[in-house]
């Protein structure tokens, strides 16, 4: 079978990975018994999805929200049997199961506004700090891309070392590839899965990296009135920023040529950090997520 590039793509979960295809997103969760819970729905269409730049951001919100949902669905399925932690104990008997999850999807959003301050927020801030004692003059936005590229390359070596952020980064590898192995035509067995690379350039690591370089190219052209004014511009302009980069990443995922190849390199290095080897049964948990969303023709899902 000849190989092709998919739009087929996946999430790690706890124990578990969310494979989405262009017409079912499956869930598969390994229980603490060992057996994987599958569980499949529709996708949903994307009304801009075929509109340049613009699909980008409603892709990327969209790919949020799916993926958190999906983020909890593996919590409540890997956890089963256990005794909560005495956070989830306080939240429950202060608050009931519905008001607990009402708090962790807030602590959620929490976390992605964290996200926007890390990443957006907190390097103008630092270099206007920086501009008030040596003036910076035209290279005040490279100085905040390089604080921005810093902060990205810190965040992601420290997680690491989260033992739980490591078994999720395992699942990531066997989702990359999964990926791989159905791209090459090849049956889906744990052995053959395993002989693939775990990096892959059509990745949600890529896609940040990507957006990151977008933005500093763009924010350059943003005018310093004041730190929290180039703020509001910048965040005004994420769409933008997201879209931009969005298309590069279609285009690096869609050929293979030098250009390309010298595109998508920073984020596979990245992938260093974000993917590792997986173990055979987290194999088996990627396999099950990708058989369920496969389309009957290959055509159907050609990225």
């Amino acid at each position: 079978m000849a190989k092709h590039k998919t739009s087929i793509g996946g999430q790690a979960l706890m124990e578990g990975i969310m494979m989405k295809g262009p017409k079912l997103t499956a869930t598969a969760v390994r229980k603490p018994d060992g057996e994987i819970v599958l569980k499949t729905e529709d996708t949903k269409k994307n009304p801009v999805a075929k509109i340049p730049v613009v699909r980008g951001m409603w892709g990327f919100l969209d790919s949020m929200v799916c993926g958190y949902n999906s983020l909890m669905y593996s919590a409540d399925i890997a956890l089963q049997g256990q005794e909560p932690d005495k956070l989830e104990q306080w939240l429950n008997k202060h608050f009931g199961k519905k008001g607990s999850d009402a708090l962790l999807t807030v602590a959620g959003v929490l976390g992605a506004m964290l996200a926007l301050i890390l990443f957006m927020v907190l390097p103008t801030m630092i270099t206007g700090f920086i501009d008030r004692f040596i003036p910076l003059g035209s290279i005040k936005a490279v100085v905040e891309g390089l604080l921005k590229l810093t902060i990205f390359f810190c965040y992601l070596w420290g997680v690491t070392f989260v033992e739980d952020v490591k078994r999720l980064f395992m699942y990531h590898g066997a989702e990359h590839k999964t990926i791989a192995c159905y791209e090459a035509g090849e049956d889906l067995t744990v052995e053959n899965v395993r002989r693939h690379s775990r990096f892959h350039p059509r990745c949600g690591t890529s896609f940040l990296f990507i957006v990151i370089i977008v933005s500093i190219l763009i924010f350059s052209f943003v005018p310093w009135t004041s730190t929290f004014g180039r703020v509001g511009l910048k965040l005004l302009l994420l769409p933008l920023v997201v879209g931009i980069a969005y298309e590069i990443l279609k285009f690096t995922g869609r050929y293979e040529n030098a250009c390309t190849k010298v595109l998508a390199s920073p984020g596979l290095f990245f992938q260093k950090f974000t993917t590792k080897e997986p173990e055979d049964d987290m194999i088996e948990v990627a396999i099950q997520a990708m058989k369920a969303v496969i389309p009957q023709t290959r055509e159907e899902d050609k990225w």
